[in-house]
């Protein structure tokens, strides 16, 4: 997520600043206190301690205020663990992998966005484990995956999503779900591994992604994209100055600068607090350099040229308020899938399947039952489209009052849509 690490490096910055004005009033009054008391003369005024004990309060403790301000104080799913297991990557990473749900139908797995880790799926989670088998992996160097050794790539990704669908039961249909780097990750996958596609794989669910730079689909592609040389050498910096950048980071954490960038950056709506909270901490924790590593490889990245050969049912979700992925790139890539069904969700940013995650979660369990109900009634591979016209084959949508449209990829509402 290049446009939310631009900004959390802006806000940190800004958050730095605050706490060296906070020390440098501190400092001051102590050392008036010094001379005053030493030379015998009045004792001056207490207004530096104040502001610096205030503004040291707000850089240690703004968080809660940033949630307060930012956040909704409703009840959310707990972000949590389950019990994982380790296997080996494609690129000489350690990959942590989590199942649960239920034991029969089809599995969805779930790869996390950029900075991330499995604990963002915590509304997929409870949602969805009730109907469906559950896989969620850590994306190398990420949340509790190792690092690789062969480097970072979005084909290297793949490959290790190649890794845990192998480690998988034979016997059920897997339903890959990708967030951001993770639906990058998903379709470098469909692309180089075809083989496997509407066999061991039956679909795929690709949410607020893109299908090349992500420089050229974010919000003022037109000024970042040239700007890109620049970008590279402040990814390579990151790399460099990491210790000193964590530290800084956990400090805006703590400040709630970062939930600022990550409620701008990242949410179309008002989010719970917890759901804001959350996606600001799982970047501070993860390592800058790691970061600044996977930013490099989306900037060197394209799938746009293969999407055509990707040939399986796939729904794909855009966020109306998406600044990091805007909508075009997933109409794009919906566009050119040959099975490809687009669900707009109007008032959803980059972080749609979080703050929306009720409808997200939604479409997906009917997609994934209906996927199943194909595979149960196909034992051989099947080629048929699931937009066929074939109300056996694929259940109709429609807008309120409005006919379904059929001339291309098929278009939910994120508010009006209802199956029919």
């Amino acid at each position: 997520m290049i446009l939310f690490a631009f900004l959390q490096r802006l806000f940190a910055l800004g958050s730095l600043a605050v706490f060296t004005v906070a020390a440098w009033l501190l400092w001051r009054w102590y050392d008036a206190q010094h001379v005053a008391g030493t030379l015998g003369l009045a004792e001056p005024s207490s207004a530096g301690l104040w502001w610096g004990a205030g503004l040291i309060a707000v850089s240690l403790l703004g968080r809660f205020l940033a949630l307060m301000l930012l956040g909704r104080g409703e009840t959310t799913a707990p972000a949590r663990r389950a019990d994982g297991v380790e296997i080996p990557g494609a690129d000489g990473a350690v990959l942590h992998l989590e199942m649960e749900g239920a034991t029969e139908g089809p599995i969805l797995v779930f790869t996390h966005g950029w900075g991330l880790s499995a604990r963002i799926w915590a509304e997929a989670r409870a949602d969805l484990g009730a109907r469906f088998g559950l896989v969620f992996w850590d994306l190398p160097g990420l949340g509790r995956s190792g690092r690789p050794t062969a480097g970072y790539s979005i084909e290297g990704f793949a490959e290790d999503l190649y890794a845990v669908i192998d480690s998988l039961p034979e016997n059920r249909p897997l339903i890959l779900i990708g967030h951001s780097i993770g639906g990058m990750t998903v379709q470098t996958f469909c692309a180089r591994h075809p083989e496997l596609l509407n066999r061991r794989v039956a679909a795929i669910v690709l949410e607020n992604t893109t299908h090349a730079n992500p420089l050229e689909t974010m919000i003022f592609s037109s000024v970042f994209r040239p700007l890109q040389p620049v970008i590279e050498l402040a990814c390579r910096l990151d790399m460099v100055l990491s210790p000193a950048l964590w530290v800084m980071n956990w400090q805006a954490y703590l400040s709630g600068s970062t939930h600022f960038a990550a409620r701008l950056a990242g949410f179309g709506t008002r989010p719970t607090r917890e759901q804001l909270d959350r996606t600001a901490r799982l970047p501070t924790k993860n390592s800058p350099a790691v970061q600044a590593r996977g930013n490099l490889a989306m900037l060197r990245w394209s799938v746009t040229e293969r999407l055509t050969r990707i040939d399986l049912p796939a729904l794909v979700f855009v966020g109306g308020r998406d600044l990091i992925t805007k909508d075009h790139a997933g109409e794009a890539i919906a566009a050119a899938l040959p099975q490809g069904k687009l669900v707009r969700v109007d008032d959803a940013g980059h972080m749609g399947p979080v703050e929306k995650a009720a409808f997200y979660n939604e479409q997906i369990g009917d997609f994934a039952g209906f996927v199943g109900l194909l595979r149960s009634r196909a034992p051989a591979p099947s080629r048929r489209s699931f937009l066929s016209p074939d109300a056996d084959l694929a259940p109709a949508t429609r807008l309120d009052d409005e006919p379904a449209d059929r001339s291309g990829p098929d278009v939910v509402a994120g508010r009006a849509a209802r199956p029919i």
